[in-house]
């Protein structure tokens, strides 16, 4: 019997945000150990892993990743983690895999390195396993993402997930305070505000672009109701296809912003606080993973590739070093969606992320 479900069961029960994982990579470190893993913790003074595999012959390094963290919610009017991403089953499925990889003996070239990357939700996890050498000697790495059931049911994989490119853009406006008696004395930050995220809603890319810019967030509150506040909060999120496409939506964002706040006499402290690269897929890494699903699912269970909005720090490791890359989603009945608080999924499907999982490996490295 496969150990995932064991694996997945109790990662579930510690759901933790984002560099915070320490129960989480422990209990993996730990299994990896007992496998037969050579295990580097802390990468980067992170909560990251790294496990590698040598099978003591020439041949390439293949880095499999997976993501350890959860995303935190407001329910009930508590603040807490929750595992509402999918990420315990993608640790759950590696983990699972490189147990039964290691005892079954058939990798007979190269070495295998084991990611478990922190923070995801973050959008800076993949980026501080990168500075703490993580993939300096990967030739191919995989990744992997459990799917929504209308995109992808259970019984189903896709080879190929195009995510795309997604930024964060916060900005503190700095207005000047009054009484609401006398508002002419003042510079009132929520008009500023509001003035900005209209502008920024005027913007147009090429119309063949599926993109958006949208405000999520705005704070503004002078403390009373008849005095004129001074500061404003607002975050707003940008997506595009492509990451040409993103530079110039995120261009035209911070010039909507900058102008459109000065020309009340405002002013705008804007920070781009994370940026998510859009997917770079190769080719071969992709093939390899299409004949894997087919040995485990048969022709019939191969979904074409999917094209989503969502956005993925994966993509990090092929933007920031010379690797070959390639992700793919399985099909596990996953409703509502991602990133709800009552996410769920048919645990069954996990069994064949650990097959495929095993399968790609071997075909690099059997």
């Amino acid at each position: 019997m496969s150990t995932v479900l064991q694996h997945y069961n109790h990662l579930h029960q510690i759901p933790e945000l984002g560099f915070q994982e320490h129960q989480t990579a422990a209990y993996i470190a730990n299994e990896l150990e007992k496998a037969g893993y050579k295990v580097t913790r802390n990468i980067n003074n992170t909560t990251g892993i790294v496990a590698e595999y040598d099978s003591g012959k020439p041949g390439p390094v293949l880095a499999l990743r997976a993501d350890m963290d959860a995303l935190g919610h407001i329910i009930d009017g508590v603040h807490c983690a929750r595992h509402t991403c999918g990420h315990d089953g993608h640790s759950s499925i590696l983990l699972t895999a490189a147990e039964e990889l290691i005892k079954e003996g058939n990798i007979k070239q190269g070495r295998l390195k084991l990611i478990f990357q922190p923070a995801e939700e973050l959008g800076s996890g993949a980026l501080a396993m990168i500075a703490g050498g993580a993939i300096d000697d990967v030739d191919m790495i995989i990744g992997l993402h459990l799917r929504p059931k209308d995109e992808c049911p259970k019984g189903f994989a896709s080879p190929a997930m195009f995510y795309s490119a997604s930024t964060t853009v916060e900005v503190n406006i700095h207005g000047i305070p009054a009484h609401g008696a006398r508002p002419h004395l003042g510079v009132n930050a929520l008009d500023a505000a509001m003035m900005a995220i209209q502008a920024v809603n005027t913007i147009h890319l090429a119309p063949s672009l599926t993109y958006s810019v949208k405000a999520t967030r705005c704070i503004c509150d002078a403390g009373v109701t008849n005095a004129i506040p001074s500061k404003a909060y607002v975050c707003w999120d940008l997506r595009a296809p492509t990451n040409p496409a993103m530079d110039e939506l995120k261009a035209k964002t911070l010039q909507a912003i900058k102008l459109s706040v000065e020309a009340i006499g405002a002013k705008a402290d804007i920070e781009v606080s994370k940026e998510i690269p859009a997917a770079e897929i190769d080719n071969e890494v992709s093939q390899i993973i299409t004949e894997a699903i087919v040995d485990v699912l048969g022709s019939e269970g191969l979904k074409d590739p999917i094209f989503t909005p969502g956005g993925e720090d994966f993509f990090n490791y092929p933007r920031e070093r010379n690797v070959k890359a390639g992700f793919w989603g399985l099909g596990c009945d996953l409703t509502p969606g991602l990133h709800h608080p009552e996410m769920k999924f048919d645990l069954s499907a996990l069994e064949n992320g650990v097959k495929i999982t095993k399968a790609c490996a071997l075909k690099v490295l059997g």
